[in-house]
């Protein structure tokens, strides 16, 4: 079943999608709340979507094409909307990344390391912990943008590019348990160049917007997602590649990822919502591609229905204004 978020009349509304068309659940303005009735209810979602089906149902393109989409999942308090990520995780990942940082042939990057490290221990047997992923915040649900509007780029940054990935769709329960809502596809935009210049720069390069879905699948990321990663400018396309996620083209498990992420208190809290990047493969920076402003991203799946497409805008400079609380002879 996929769920959508989108504007009617100036209001927020939830609904599924099904051979085209989008029903609309009624009684719930926030998909948030939907799952969090199912989480404290205890009713299987499947069955609360049922008993709140209404009687309209509207076209799932011309919602798309009205620019009408919203982010599948929000929190009314974007600060307790986690947005985070593991990067080296799928095979082939560190070829990308290697590029990126290598000097001398004989030396193994600490990328490689890294990469080293998953494939020997990501995926240990059940109900082993296996090794640790490389982990990155990229910020609060301020940073996502909606799955057909524009993405920013700091006028600060030296680069903003696409990564296509996989994303899981978490909320905590009053019991401080993990509960798994499901998967989305997502652009986890980065800057590229700054990464390059110095691997520590990791951190600064990742805390940008990013966007995900339209849809969220719920249920469970199945063993393999395929896609499609696009760039288009002036309306032709000027770079795609087939990408690969899941397990099986993966050198992590989804669940050790899980793992050292939850495993941080501060992640337990109750009401919480987070949205986790998975990582990828492909990337058009390893191909040379510099996007400008003015390029449309598009990222789609087999998986659902409606692709991913924001187009890139450079910010205007903004000033930091500082003061002092009080002031000091």
């Amino acid at each position: 079943m996929k769920i959508i978020q989108f504007l009617k009349d100036n209001k927020c509304n939830v609904g599924y999608v099904e051979n085209g068309k989008v029903n609309i659940i009624k009684n719930f303005n926030l998909s948030y709340d939907l799952f969090n009735e199912a989480i404290n209810s205890g009713e299987k979602i499947e069955n609360l979507i049922e008993s709140n089906k209404s009687n309209e149902i509207l076209d799932y393109k011309e919602i798309y094409n009205s620019n009408s989409l919203l982010p599948p999942i929000t929190h009314k308090d974007p600060s307790h909307f986690y947005v985070t990520g593991t990067g080296l995780t799928h095979l082939g990942s560190a070829d990308s990344r290697n590029k990126m940082h290598a000097t001398k042939e004989e030396e193994m990057t600490d990328s490689m390391k890294m990469f080293k490290i998953g494939i020997e221990g990501g995926k240990p047997e059940k109900g082993n912990i296996g090794a640790q992923p490389e982990w990155f915040y990229k910020g609060n649900g301020d940073n996502i943008s909606a799955p057909t509007e524009t993405i920013y780029i700091p006028d600060f940054s030296l680069d903003g590019s696409e990564e296509p990935e996989v994303v899981g769709i978490y909320m905590i329960n009053e019991k401080e348990e993990v509960v798994k809502i499901g998967y989305s596809i997502g652009n986890e935009f980065s800057d590229h160049v700054m990464e390059k210049q110095n691997y520590l720069y990791l951190a600064h390069s990742k805390l940008r917007q990013c966007s995900f879905g339209p849809e969220i699948n719920l249920g469970s990321i199945p063993s393999e997602v395929k896609g499609k990663s696009k760039i288009i400018r002036d309306e032709k396309v000027i770079w795609e590649k087939d990408f690969l996620s899941g397990e099986k083209n993966m050198s992590h498990s989804i669940e050790n990822l899980e793992h050292h992420h939850f495993k941080y208190e501060i992640f337990r809290k109750p009401g919480d919502l987070h949205i986790h990047y998975f990582g990828t493969a492909t990337l058009s920076f390893s191909d040379g591609i510099k996007a400008q402003d003015g390029d449309i991203f598009e990222i789609s799946s087999d998986s659902f229905v409606m692709p991913l497409k924001n187009k890139l805008k450079i910010k205007s400079k903004e000033t930091v204004k500082f003061q002092n609380l009080i002031s000091l002879n």
